[in-house]
């Protein structure tokens, strides 16, 4: 490997330390109460995201189920082909985007707000379509991506997963879940073994 390359790679490690480090400066303790509160109280929970953003929802919607707060993640290409329909006045969707502009989750939100769902938006834009109809809104701050070019979905991507860990966190205060509870739903591979040795 060239000396570049090595250089590259482990600059890489800093760029993504930095940025999880000088989140908790953007961190709104309002708004991020407001967004578990509504996570904890409702019956139903959609994450949509394109691309990068797409994949973390995906990875979000796991982590809730994992502590038995029901949701899906819905695509966006589906949301709008009949998906939506899985949500109901007083249930909540998640959203993604870095930007906040992105144009396929715009008329998801027109259906959100139709529909009487509340709304939580990630995204590092506090001015964008996603944030303004938020009822709740989280920033996602990025201090740049790790490639020479920085254009990748690279700490991005990393700084949208650390939200979501932060809300499955708080969300396990909030709930009261219990291993026990994690132990019955994933009795599966060694973590599961762990958790139902006697």
């Amino acid at each position: 490997m060239q000396k570049e390359t090595l250089d590259a790679v482990k600059n890489a490690y800093q760029i993504e330390a930095e940025c999880i480090s000088g989140m908790l400066n953007y961190f709104d303790e309002e708004q991020f109460a407001k967004a578990v509160e509504l996570l904890k109280n409702a019956p139903r929970i959609g994450t949509c995201g394109c691309g990068h953003s797409g994949i973390i929802c995906q990875h979000l919607a796991h982590l809730l189920c994992c502590i038995e707060q029901p949701a899906r993640f819905i695509s966006p290409a589906e949301a709008v082909h009949g998906a939506t329909g899985f949500l109901q006045a007083g249930d909540v969707m998640v959203f993604a985007s870095r930007g906040g502009k992105t144009k396929e989750l715009l008329p998801i939100i027109d259906i959100c707000k139709a529909k009487g769902v509340k709304i939580i938006s990630i995204t590092e834009n506090m001015e964008s379509p996603l944030a303004v109809n938020a009822d709740a809104v989280l920033k996602q701050f990025v201090n740049r991506e790790t490639d020479k070019y920085n254009s990748q979905g690279t700490t991005s991507t990393t700084a949208l997963c650390m939200i979501c860990h932060a809300l499955q966190t708080a969300l396990i205060e909030e709930t009261g879940f219990k291993n026990e509870q994690f132990a019955l739903i994933h009795p599966g591979g060694a973590v599961g073994e762990r958790l139902n040795k006697k």
